[in-house]
């Protein structure tokens, strides 16, 4: 099912060079850590960031300030032709270098991280002509970011993902959504079941040929949101289900086996959209989930943590907002035996339906909450202005401080710039 398409004719390498139109930076500093943008007069996402051995950061995101108008997309609400975008800065969030990778449709950047041979393994979506559907694309490159291979997978639909990690046999592991197989697919031709759609999960070796996949769902919509390979060598993903649960959508756990056939599943929600974003595996082998949830809490929609044992049985859960919209996009268990949860929040009850990577409310801030190892909140802290800020992913560093990637439209140089936040410890 996951099939390789090597060497794509029609995707071109756009390989660019530091230049003021579009690796320009803004910066605010405190004493606290330091705020940066980057884009240009488009629309400039970042998704995911990691410190790198070198004690810089990498990102990776999704850019359109150098391409031309084209029709609108749906999956990221932009639009204009887009690349994937891979930034690569010093530990003071200065540009060192910066590629793009597209073509003549629109690519986006969901996932990245620095591989043990230094390089960088991105894993993104393609759509190669301005009609069609989405691939997944994966790409190598080596330390300086310049191509080393490249695979995409996919089929008649969409097919997407949301994150990477490397293996420890030197592989990679992929999770994300399929609209092209799977349990309840519709494959006839020109036919679209734009609701229906399979949890996909891709294990592939170290040139990224696929070695197994596995898709897990229904009959409606169901989505990897993020995977972790665990210290028994097999693997806990995080999404979410509209094919099972209390209604609307629950939050998924699914943990598998080394071959990625599932050992068991366990679902968490009410009557209302419930959403698994991230998922990590806690010190004591248990996991820690990050999301939303509208079927409780204080608001319309609120930042859900929940602490699950090694079987999936949840030992307690919190959840943290007020009024309004608020977000838990990304979770990391942090040396302190606690939890660092990044995402967003915002300051009235209104809009921010559907708010997945790209689209919040307006008036929106990063939230950054820092638990203990029960879930109780140590600290919190919010960034933002008179616009939208919102946070994507959160990586701790080796000096105790955080680094935050995600999006504003309220400062930089186009619609929506790439959002660097470093800050100090507490």
């Amino acid at each position: 099912m996951a099939t390789n398409k090597r060497g794509l004719i029609v995707v071109l390498i756009y390989l660019l060079t530091i230049s003021a139109a579009l690796a320009k930076d803004e910066a605010t500093t405190t004493d606290e850590g330091w705020v940066k943008t980057f884009g240009g007069a488009g629309e400039d996402v970042g998704t995911t960031v990691q410190e790198t051995k070198d004690g810089g950061y990498i990102i990776t995101g999704s850019t359109t300030s150098h391409k031309e108008n084209i029709a609108y997309s749906w999956l990221i609400k932009a639009s204009r032709i887009g690349e994937i975008w891979l930034i690569k800065t010093d530990s003071e969030g200065s540009v060192v270098w910066e590629r793009s990778f597209g073509g003549l449709g629109k690519d986006i950047g969901f996932s990245v991280q620095q591989a043990e041979d230094g390089g960088y393994i991105v894993v993104g979506a393609t759509k190669p002509h301005t009609i069609g559907d989405y691939d997944i694309w994966l790409i190598k490159t080596d330390p300086e970011g310049n191509p080393e291979w490249d695979r995409t997978f996919g089929g008649r639909g969409n097919d997407w993902p949301n994150m990477i990690q490397e293996t420890s046999d030197g592989g990679y592991i992929i999770t994300g959504g399929t609209e092209s197989y799977g349990s309840g697919i519709n494959n006839a031709f020109l036919v679209k079941t734009p609701l229906n759609a399979n949890l996909w999960l891709i294990k592939t070796d170290s040139e990224g040929i696929s070695v197994w996949d596995r898709t897990f769902g229904g009959s409606g919509f169901d989505e990897g949101a993020s995977v972790q390979e665990t210290k028994d060598g097999g693997y806990i993903i995080s999404g979410y289900t509209t094919s099972n649960g209390a209604g609307g959508s629950d939050i998924w756990l699914i943990k598998t086996d080394p071959d990625g056939e599932k050992l068991w599943d366990r679902i968490f929600g009410g009557p209302r959209e419930d959403i698994g974003f991230s998922v990590q595996e806690a010190k004591d082998r248990g996991y820690i989930i990050a999301g939303s949830t509208e079927s409780y809490g204080n608001g319309s929609k609120d930042v859900w943590l929940i602490k699950t044992d090694s079987n999936g049985t949840k030992e307690w859960d919190k959840t943290f907002g007020g009024p309004g919209f608020d977000e838990g996009i990304a979770v990391q268990a942090t040396e302190d035996e606690g939890y660092i949860v990044a995402g967003y929040t915002t300051h009235h009850n209104e809009g921010a339906v559907h708010s997945w990577l790209l689209n919040t409310a307006d008036k929106s801030s990063v939230w950054l909450i820092k638990t203990d190892s029960k879930g109780d909140a140590e600290w919190n802290r919010t960034f933002g202005g008179e616009g939208n800020y919102w946070a994507n992913s959160v990586d701790e560093m080796a000096d105790g401080g955080y680094i935050i990637t995600g999006g504003t439209d309220s400062t930089g140089d186009g619609s929506r710039d790439v959002l660097l936040i470093k800050t100090s410890e507490g």
